[in-house]
């Protein structure tokens, strides 16, 4: 019974550093540092990070980007498709 408490406790522990690990690294970051200061600062480096990444989504430049490289995408695949229509 205290093997499978310490087992519950070390899982609900573990689920921070390891949520706050994922998220760096989905947007580019280490995930192994954010985990570590997941581990030694469980809430206050999952605040931080997001306060991070909400000031990347909502810097104009950064939008702008992303609208460019969505515009290239949707170029790329109707030249694609114009090429194989092409072909055939």
């Amino acid at each position: 019974m205290f093997i499978d408490i310490l087992l519950a406790f070390f899982c609900a522990l573990s689920f921070l550093p390891l949520t706050t690990g994922y998220c760096a690294y989905s947007y580019g970051r280490s995930f192994w540092l954010w985990f570590v200061l997941g581990c030694v600062l469980p809430i206050v480096s999952f605040f931080i990070l997001f306060a991070l990444l909400y000031r990347k989504e909502m810097d104009r430049g950064y939008q702008l980007l992303a609208e460019a490289k969505a515009i290239l995408a949707s170029a790329e695949e109707k030249a694609k498709s114009v090429k194989i229509e092409d072909q055939e």
